[in-house]
């Protein structure tokens, strides 16, 4: 299992690695001169130099990538252009409201997927497997924004249940939770379905069910267990995409959170606010591959020696 553990450390610092070489690259290439746009284009071109000079952009590239590799060791992303504050303190303020909002929304998502999943395979072929696979198909194909439009529209407008911007009570957790969720769990609906009746059909299964085996026991261990590689992955990748934060209903709802920090310091070409978005953002989910990774390791041992005997 050790073994197996540091293979996967090992490839995941070269990912890091190269992740943060492609992101120093390309935020070097996009037009535009971060620094006439945080002087406005009016300033004179010695302020401009001087300015440059000052926040060591007037360097090789080569020492800029040096700089930038050495204040991420440090946790250290410099300040921003435009807010002067250090970058990390932005994203720990950002990163505390999209936790709140993916934690809850990865909540709703898994136990409505898995749920639906499980009842539709149990009953494949009935209406009610009819009935929910309809619905994950919706969850689906409904863009996120529009979920979250509708329900700021009945629940919030014409209902008055919830708040329909903002982020400052329990309660206005709820509808951006829910729009976000909403497409998950209908994708960990499907997967969960496909996934227990290929298992349902095994050999095993059957000798338990003959053996009189309690339908729940049957369910919750011997086939939900051995159908969750595939849950697990789909579940991990969504998480990441989840603690990422989503641009468009952080949006809709006002929620100060990484997605919107991402647009924002797009939009004004704040490069170390940008780069370290976009860093966190390529860290988030290079772990969460590593977890859901070494987690195969202990769901099925199988995976764990094949895998470290490559």
């Amino acid at each position: 299992m050790f073994p197996y553990i540091l293979k996967r450390l090992g490839q995941t610092l070269i990912v890091i690695f190269g992740i943060t070489l492609i992101t120093f690259i390309l935020l070097q290439v996009v037009p535009g001169d971060p620094v006439a746009l945080m002087l406005d284009r009016r300033a004179d071109p010695d302020t401009i130099a001087a300015v440059r000079h000052q926040l060591g952009l007037d360097v090789p590239l080569g020492q800029q990538y040096f700089r930038f590799i050495k204040g991420i060791l440090h946790m250290d992303f410099g300040n921003s252009y435009f807010s002067k504050e250090p970058v990390l303190l932005s994203l720990t303020r950002a990163f505390h409201v999209t936790v709140k909002l993916a934690s809850i929304s990865f909540i709703f998502a898994v136990l409505i997927g898995i749920t639906c999943g499980i009842i539709s395979a149990l009953n494949r072929g009935t209406w009610l497997d009819s009935s929910l696979m309809t619905l994950s198909i919706f969850g689906v194909s409904a863009p996120s924004f529009w979920i979250a439009i509708i329900l700021q529209i009945i629940f919030g407008l014409k209902l008055n249940l919830f708040p329909i911007s903002g982020f400052d009570t329990p309660i206005a957790y709820i509808l951006p939770s829910i729009a976000l969720g909403t497409r998950y769990a209908g994708s960990i609906a499907r997967i969960t379905r496909t996934s227990m009746l290929d298992v349902i059909k095994q050999d095993y299964i059957r000798t338990a069910r003959a053996k009189g085996v309690k339908k729940s026991v049957l369910v919750m261990h011997h086939a939900l267990k051995n159908a969750m590689i595939p849950i697990i992955t789909l579940i991990g990748n969504e998480l990441g995409n989840m603690l990422t934060g989503s641009m468009l209903i952080e949006k809709v709802f006002s929620i100060p959170g990484i997605g919107k920090l991402a647009v924002d310091s797009m939009s004004n070409r704040d490069l170390p606010l940008l780069e370290g978005t976009v860093i966190y953002i390529a860290m988030v989910f290079v772990l969460v591959n590593l977890l859901v990774d070494l987690s195969y390791a202990f769901i099925d041992p199988r995976i764990r020696y094949s895998k470290g005997s490559e």
